[in-house]
C-alpha cells in the first residue's frame, strides 16, 4: 500500500481495474483459462471460454439486479462466475448464494423443458477470511447429504480462494497454482519478472500488466480503480483501529468491575475468615485467663475454710487467702 506511483511497475491484482482487465477481457482469457485449469488440477478442463453478460436483473425489472466481475461459458456449457472480494460483509455467503441463482435460472428455456442443468462454478478470490484455521484457504463447497457424508449434487459448486492465508514464498511454489496464487498476491509488488513465473503464460500475465504500457485512458481507470482500492482499505483500517480501541476500552472496564468485584469478595471472605479465627483465640485466651482465675478463687476458698476450723484470726485468714472479710464470713 505504501509503493508510490514512481515505484510501481505492475498493476494491483485486487483492484477492479486489473482484475476485470488480465481476467475478464476475451484478449488476455488464455489467463483466466491457465488458472481455471491449475485450480481444477485436472478434474476438469477448460479448453475455451465464451465471456458472457456480466450484468443480470431478477425476474422482474423492479427486482434488484446482480453485477458479476468476470462471468463465461466453456465450450461444455460449464458457467464459471469469479469475483474478486476485497472485504468481508455481514452476509458475504448470502451474498454469493444469491448470485449463483442467475446463472442457474437463465438456463431455463421456453417451451417443453425437462430441467437439465450445466455445471455453475461460483469462484471467490478473497482480500480477507472467513475461516479461523490458518492453514485451509482452498474452499470447495457442493451440496452434501448429511448422513451419507457424499455429494448429493455435483453440478452446483462454489470455490473460495482465501488470500491472506497464502503465504509460499518464491522458493516453495510447486505447482501452476502455487505460482498463480503468488503472481495475483504480489503483483503490485514486484519490480521484475521472479525467475519462478517462467512459464509461458505469465509472459503474456507480466506484459499485460505493466501499467507503462498503459494507454493513457487505462492509465486513468486504472488509477482511479486504485484510488478506489486504497480508499477501501483506509475505511477497513479504521474501522478495525476503532473497534480495536472500542474492545479495549470495554475489556478494561469489564476487567476492573470484575476485578473490584472479585476483590471485595475475596476481601470479605478474608476479613471474615480472619475475623473468626481471630475471635476464636481471644475467646480461647480469655476462657483459659477466666478459668484460671476461677480455679484459684476456688484453692483460696478452700484454705480459708480451713484455716477458719482451726480457729486462726480473721486477720490472718485474709492475709494468707487474699480473700476479703465479706467472702470468709459467707464461707
Amino acid at each position: 500500500m505504501s509503493i508510490s506511483d514512481s515505484q510501481e511497475r505492475y498493476v494491483n491484482f485486487y483492484t477492479d481495474f486489473a482484475f476485470k482487465k488480465l481476467f475478464g477481457t476475451e484478449a488476455n482469457k488464455e489467463l483466466l483459462i491457465s488458472f481455471l485449469n491449475s485450480m481444477f488440477d485436472g478434474r476438469e478442463e477448460v479448453l475455451d471460454l465464451e465471456y458472457l453478460n456480466v450484468e443480470h436483473l431478477g425476474p422482474s425489472a423492479v427486482e434488484r439486479k446482480a453485477v458479476f466481475d468476470v462471468y463465461c461459458r466453456n465450450s461444455q456449457g460449464d458457467r464459471f462466475l469469479i469475483e474478486m472480494q476485497k472485504a468481508d460483509q455481514n452476509y458475504f455467503k448470502d451474498r454469493s448464494i444469491y448470485y449463483s441463482t442467475f446463472p442457474i435460472q437463465e438456463q431455463a428455456v421456453r417451451g417443453d423443458w425437462n430441467f437439465r442443468l450445466d455445471k455453475v462454478y461460483t469462484i471467490g478470490i478473497l482480500n480477507f477470511t472467513f475461516d479461523d484455521d490458518p492453514e485451509y484457504f482452498h474452499h470447495e463447497v457442493k451440496l452434501v447429504d448429511v448422513k451419507k457424508k457424499n455429494v448429493f449434487y455435483d453440478k452446483l459448486t462454489y470455490i473460495y480462494l482465501e488470500m491472506p492465508k497464502f503465504h509460499k514464498s518464491e522458493d516453495e511454489l510447486e505447482t501452476l497454482f502455487d505460482k498463480w496464487l503468488y503472481a495475483m498476491k504480489n503483483l503490485g509488488r514486484l519490480m521484475e519478472r521472479p525467475q519462478a513465473l517462467q512459464d509461458a503464460v505469465f509472459t503474456r500475465l507480466f506484459e499485460q500488466a505493466e501499467i507503462a504500457k498503459f494507454s493513457p485512458t487505462e492509465q486513468r481507470g486504472y488509477r482511479e480503480s486504485q484510488k478506489d482500492f486504497w480508499d477501501l482499505f483506509s475505511v477497513k483500517e479504521t474501522a478495525e483501529m476503532k473497534g480495536h480501541a472500542r474492545g479495549l476500552e470495554e475489556g478494561l472496564a469489564k476487567g476492573m468491575k470484575e476485578g473490584l468485584a472479585k476483590g471485595m469478595k475475596e476481601g470479605l471472605a478474608k476479613g471474615k475468615a480472619e475475623g473468626i479465627e481471630e475471635g476464636l483465640a481471644k475467646g480461647k485466651a480469655e476462657g483459659i485467663e477466666e478459668g484460671l482465675a476461677k480455679g484459684e478463687k476456688r484453692k483460696a476458698y478452700q484454705i480459708a475454710r480451713s484455716l477458719k476450723s482451726l480457729g486462726l484470726p480473721l486477720e490472718t485468714i485474709v492475709q494468707t487467702t487474699g480473700l476479703s472479710q465479706e467472702e470468709i464470713d459467707r464461707l
